[in-house]
């Protein structure tokens, strides 16, 4: 019926014209109530029923036209037709389509006003007395043709509106779903990428070590040998712990040792220090009583981790650095400072310690390390600031709320 709009109103003209044509025959008035085959209706009359049902097969198309149409031939009846045949069927389906296509102010109105002259002029022009049942019934059916419309209209205008609520609600969803996952993506992104530039820049200085003396100095070369397998060993440990958040159900068990935080900022100074960088750390805020969140606490770690990882990498020979984690009212401030050193750094074996252009010294070399700070600063609803201090060196301070 929605697929052909128009053979459905050719369908339900043709049902009304059957209806009008059989009551025409009809007498109400018969001793013992409604008879059939005691009047039959005039030439006019059945004229006036078929170009009416031939109307309401456009009814939907141009409703107030065919409401009109079907009025005024109604009105032609009711003032010529003796007997009367019920030619006002057709005006009150149009006047249902009328109210069912448009708003109850226009309802109201043009229901009014064709209940009005429907009945008005049966009751005042018509060869039947005003009170006739005839006449009433044209009234009843008016109205409860506009009535109905009306109500018909409210219903399909409820229904849209709860199906535009759940495809809204379908879409919002959708996006949420997969703003989460751009969120989680950029999330395990920045782990991967700190733990690998940290724990491979330590194996790189610490290997270029064991190359340089491994011949005069066997001893030195293999405690180097021996923080190559640390850091590798707990390089692995940090990718295995990453990677095992994207595991499906039914994937082998994920590991379930907590994220790196500040209660082991010891043991990442101290990777820093067999690798030649003298780091002094001051922490003031008391983790037992009043704990960090796990957000925060994962957060800090990675930016102390980041740009030691950068001194390390890029600042002069001889550098040393410095690491504060200080509670300030609602927020922790992480600050990494270091002096520069004086002049690059070269490997032992000659090879220089320059930028690398995949790692995090700033966006103009194309990392993301100084990208992935503030990343991680601004998600948690803080800040992070890197820049060269006065006098040489860096200087690496990030804001972080703990609310």
């Amino acid at each position: 019926m929605r697929a052909h709009p128009l053979a459905t109103d050719a369908v339900l003209a043709l049902g009304a014209l059957l209806c009008m044509v059989v009551g025409s025959f009809a007498d109400p008035h018969g001793p013992h109530g409604p008879t059939f085959g005691t009047r039959t209706p005039e030439l006019f009359s059945l004229l006036l029923m078929v170009l009416g049902a031939a109307a309401l097969v456009f009814r939907r198309r141009r409703p107030r036209v065919v409401l009109a149409v079907t009025a005024g031939l109604s009105l032609l009846e009711l003032t010529t037709g003796e007997p009367r045949a019920p030619v006002a069927m057709s005006a009150v389906i149009a006047l249902f389509t009328v109210a069912a296509h448009t708003d109850r102010p226009t309802t109201w109105r043009i229901g009014v006003l064709t209940m009005t002259a429907l009945t008005g002029v049966a009751m005042l022009v018509g060869p039947l007395p005003w009170y006739a049942q005839e006449n009433i019934g044209i009234f009843a059916w008016t109205g409860m043709a506009a009535a109905a419309g009306d109500a018909v209209r409210s219903r399909r205008a409820f229904v849209d509106a709860i199906r535009e609520r759940a495809e809204r609600a379908e879409r919002t969803r959708e996006e949420e779903a997969r703003r989460r996952v751009a969120e989680e993506r950029l999330r395990i992104a920045r782990d991967l990428h700190d733990v690998v530039a940290h724990h491979i820049a330590l194996v790189n200085v610490q290997a270029g070590v064991a190359a340089h003396v491994m011949d005069k100095r066997p001893d030195q070369a293999k405690e180097a040998l021996a923080h190559v397998r640390d850091a590798s060993r707990s390089a692995l440990n940090e990718l295995r712990a990453t990677v095992g958040l994207l595991r499906q159900t039914g994937d082998p068990e994920a590991p379930t040792e907590p994220a790196p935080g500040l209660a082991v900022l010891d043991d990442l100074t101290a990777t820093f220090r067999h690798a030649g960088l003298p780091v002094r750390v001051m922490v003031q805020l008391d983790r037992d009583r009043d704990p960090l969140p796990s957000a925060v606490d994962l957060a800090a770690y990675r930016v102390i981790q980041e740009a030691l990882t950068n001194v390390r990498k890029h600042a002069g020979a001889g550098a040393s650095a410095e690491v504060s984690v200080v509670r300030v009212g609602a927020s922790v401030e992480v600050t990494v400072l270091d002096d520069g050193g004086a002049g690059p750094d070269p490997l032992p074996g000659g090879a220089p310690a320059g930028p690398d252009p995949g790692d995090g010294d700033g966006e103009e070399g194309g990392g993301h390390g100084l990208l992935g700070m503030r990343e991680r600063a601004t998600a948690l609803g803080g800040s992070c600031f890197a820049g060269p201090r006065y006098g040489g060196g860096y200087r690496v301070h990030a804001i972080l709320p703990v609310a």
